[in-house]
Order: C-alpha cells, then sequence, then structure tokens
C-alpha cells in the first residue's frame, strides 16, 4: 500500500474527520501537525499549499478531505 501522510492543524474540523475516515479503513498514516511543527509547516508551504488538510498518498495529493478521491488511491 501506498505511504500516507496527513497534513494537519489543532483546530481544523475537517483534518480530524479525514483522520477518523482512515483509522475506520484500517490506513496506517503519519500525521503531519501544521501547528505545532515547523518543519511540517515548511514542507506544506514548499509543497504550494496554505491550508489544510492535505492528504498524501503515494504520489499524488488530495487538498481537503475527499472521500471519493481517498478511495480511489486507496484501491
Amino acid at each position: 500500500m501506498s505511504k500516507v501522510k496527513v497534513y494537519t492543524s489543532n483546530t481544523c474540523p475537517y483534518c480530524t474527520m479525514a483522520k477518523d475516515y482512515l483509522k475506520e479503513k484500517d490506513v496506517d498514516f503519519e500525521e503531519k501537525n501544521v501547528q505545532t511543527d515547523k518543519e511540517a509547516r515548511d514542507e506544506l508551504m514548499a509543497m504550494g499549499y496554505t491550508g489544510v488538510p492535505v492528504i498524501c498518498i503515494g504520489d499524488e495529493e488530495i487538498v481537503g478531505f475527499d472521500k471519493k478521491r481517498i478511495d480511489e488511491l486507496l484501491k
């Protein structure tokens, strides 16, 4: 399975929804909290994003919580 990384913040409800959804599907993921981790924030900005969640599955990036796209990439 592709490596999954989720960029989040403490106050983002969509981040919580995305993490909960991945846990429901038994998907292991690495959480990168941009609010508490400067390196994670720098990584996200270098990718051209300023908002969260950003979900990286393999080489693909999903901006926001998009169940359909997550399911497509996890197949």
